[in-house]
């Protein structure tokens, strides 16, 4: 990606937020903004009120930054790329679900043959 720091890997737990501004060449700020529009970022908070941002958190940065910085897609756009995505993964959980019980039964069934 153009302007993104590609040297750091993702092997921390937890990452600072200046961590996370120098991966994507951006100030601190921005990522405050976008953990506030965006409910998909969701940093914890040590005992000092610093946020640790995990590998998940990072990788949706990288999304919405993907969106918005290299794609050019505004912030509602960005949002409403979410959503479509969090109804795609919405309408999969059943077959998941599904699949998941069906494994249950046979293997209750193998128990049982036992």
């Amino acid at each position: 990606m153009v302007g993104v720091n590609t040297d750091i890997e993702l092997t921390k737990l937890y990452y600072s937020i200046g961590e996370v501004a120098y991966m994507f060449n951006v100030n601190t700020s921005l990522i405050r903004f976008w953990e506030k529009e965006f409910t998909i970022i969701k940093p914890s908070k040590n005992k000092k009120g610093n946020r640790l941002f995990t590998k998940k958190d990072v990788l949706n940065f990288q999304k919405i930054y993907q969106w918005v910085k290299i794609e050019g897609y505004t912030l509602e756009g960005a949002k409403q790329k979410l959503k479509k995505g969090e109804q795609i993964e919405q309408r999969d959980q059943p077959d998941v679900i599904q699949l998941l019980e069906t494994l249950k039964s046979k293997l209750l069934q193998f128990q049982n043959e036992l």
